[in-house]
């Protein structure tokens, strides 16, 4: 069998489980852009046996926990509630599910931990390992499927008959205290540190057994189900290696028995979730798997107002100076008062409102962000470190639409600073421009942040937010007339870091040298940014360092 056929029998066995302990499992996290084998994973949801809802990652909160029915009080038919989309049970699926705000994610967990019958099935459409599923939804989600790249169009659809059999054997079905033992010694293993994923494996190992109409949960139950919870978890991978000698037992003391079949049962289910991930999925290991933050690498700077962007929940306050109220949120916000209202005396108006009813709306737009390279082109190591930033920038302008980056690149060397790439997000242009690049000479870093603080300044009146990110591995020795004197050079250097600081600009020195240098650490402490040791620096490791770096 192919790696593909593989991955899509486990999607479909995924789908099965899921539908025999949906609420148990809490629900799939389906890694996969839109193709057809997903429509045909989709499909089946059905199968499961709950109502189906469709939400959005910018869902408010109104909808996901109901509201006053406004127009039965305003018809003076009293107060009725609406229920919202997490009041009862349902199956919910969340299309763009990487991009999911932290508040909604927290409540869609709160409620998933509520038991109220609600499962959900995550569309994890991101690129890349910075793009992920927030932490409180993939913690929750018990069964992973990772069906990116795969050309499969079609999945075995759920037997109906056999899912309701499976359904009802699942409260008789037992689990083995030894298969307990592997399934957390596998985890451990694994490098997974929460108690959840564990649970996790066990449940959908007894949904494994029952749906082979089996009253026990087998060692090959325990295996798949460590492919399908524990697999894509993993931070690490042990190496096979044979087991340790146990040590003898001090004089006087029995020999522990060793637990039966505890170990051989732990190494299948690492076997097990080794070959459920794809031939790439080692190198991402512990490169974010377990979420990305709302912002995400590469969002500007937050802006809340009241007329555009991503809705947020409305805030008590009165009209004015701009402010718009939100009609919706104050009607509800005064709803349940109103009996007591009206027995106050006569109202004027079918319904009463009060100053503290008052809502109004607010908005979140992030502005895009522009990244500014300053990349120390003199000396005989110039060559080398132009050669990786501009590997860097196009990595980074690869992922630029989705994430709202553009990238710059400052060069300095010799008496002065060039900007060789101005802002772009065009990957077609930055190589064009990048295909020569020149080197050597002196260093003028004070130059260089001229420049870099001119392109910023500039940045930020167009309403982007610009971060700098400055390579070298050494002092300067070039003064802002050109001329050569190295403390002067440093000293100027530090002043227009001050300044940078000064103006809010984040910042972040890679100090690429062979060994750290003590000065770029105080130079970075004056830009109030980090400083990041990375000698030799390639492309790759570089633009993954700048991103970690830029998120924590």
């Amino acid at each position: 069998m192919t790696e593909a056929t593989d991955r899509a029998a486990l999607a479909a066995t995924a789908l099965a489980v899921l539908a025999v302990d949906p609420g148990g499992l809490g629900g799939l996290w389906l890694r996969a852009r839109a193709s057809a084998l997903r429509e045909a994973l989709l499909g089946g949801l059905p199968a499961i046996g709950l109502p189906l809802r469709r939400i959005s990652p910018a869902i408010v909160g109104t909808s996901l926990e109901g509201t006053p029915d406004l127009v039965a009080l305003l018809a003076g038919r009293g107060l009725r509630p609406v229920a919202g989309v997490l009041d009862g049970p349902a199956l919910l699926v969340l299309p763009m599910a990487e991009r999911t705000p932290p508040a909604t994610a927290a409540r869609l967990a709160q409620a998933l931990d509520a038991g109220r019958g609600l499962c959900l099935v995550a569309l994890d459409e991101g690129i890349g390992p910075e793009e992920r599923l927030p932490p409180a939804l993939a913690e929750r989600l018990g069964l992973v499927v990772d069906l990116d790249g795969i050309a499969a169009t079609a999945l075995p659809p759920p037997d109906p008959a056999r899912i309701a059999t499976a359904r009802a054997r699942l409260p008789q079905v037992a689990t083995p205290v030894e298969l307990c033992t592997a399934t957390v010694a596998a985890a451990a293993a694994l490098g997974i540190d929460s108690l959840r994923p564990p649970q996790q494996t066990l449940r959908a190992a007894r949904a494994l057994a029952a749906l082979a109409d089996r009253a026990t949960v087998t060692a090959d139950d325990l295996a798949l189900a460590g492919a399908l919870v524990l697999a894509a978890r993993a931070t690490r991978f042990p190496d096979a290696a044979p087991p340790a000698e146990a040590d003898a037992p001090p004089p006087g003391e029995p020999a522990q028995a060793p637990e039966p079949g505890g170990g051989r049962m732990a190494d299948a289910v690492l076997a097990a979730a080794r070959a459920a991930l794809p031939a790439d999925a080692l190198d991402r290991l512990g490169a974010g798997r377990g979420g990305r933050g709302a912002g995400g690498a590469g969002s500007g700077a937050a802006r809340r107002g009241n007329r555009r962007g991503r809705p947020l929940p409305s805030r008590p306050g009165a009209p004015g100076s701009g402010a718009r109220l939100d009609l919706v949120a104050t009607l509800a916000a005064a709803a349940p008062w109103q009996r007591l209202r009206k027995g106050e005396g006569a109202a004027p108006l079918p319904l009463a409102l009060r100053r503290q009813d008052f809502r109004l709306r607010r908005f979140e737009d992030r502005s895009d962000r522009l990244l500014i390279f300053v990349v120390d082109a003199s000396g005989s190591a110039a060559v080398a470190r132009l050669a990786e930033a501009k590997g860097a920038v196009e990595i980074l302008l690869a992922a630029a639409y989705a994430r709202r980056d553009h990238v710059a690149l400052i060069a300095f060397r010799g008496a002065g600073a060039d900007i060789l790439l101005p802002p772009t997000r065009s990957l077609v242009q930055a190589r064009r421009r990048l295909a020569d690049l020149p080197g050597g000479g002196g260093t003028p870093l004070a130059s260089g942040l001229v420049a870099a603080r001119g392109l910023a300044q500039r940045a930020r009146a167009q309403g982007m937010t610009p971060t700098l990110i400055l390579l070298t591995d050494g002092r300067p020795n070039v003064r802002l007339d050109g001329t050569g004197a190295r403390a002067a050079a440093q000293d100027e250097a530090m002043r227009l870091a001050a300044t940078i600081r000064a103006d809010g600009t984040d910042a972040l020195v890679v100090d690429a040298g062979l060994r750290p240098h003590p000065w770029l650490a105080t130079l970075g402490a004056a830009m109030g940014g980090r400083t990041l040791p990375l000698p030799r620096a390639e492309a790759r490791g570089l633009s993954a360092a700048v991103a970690a770096a830029l998120d924590g």
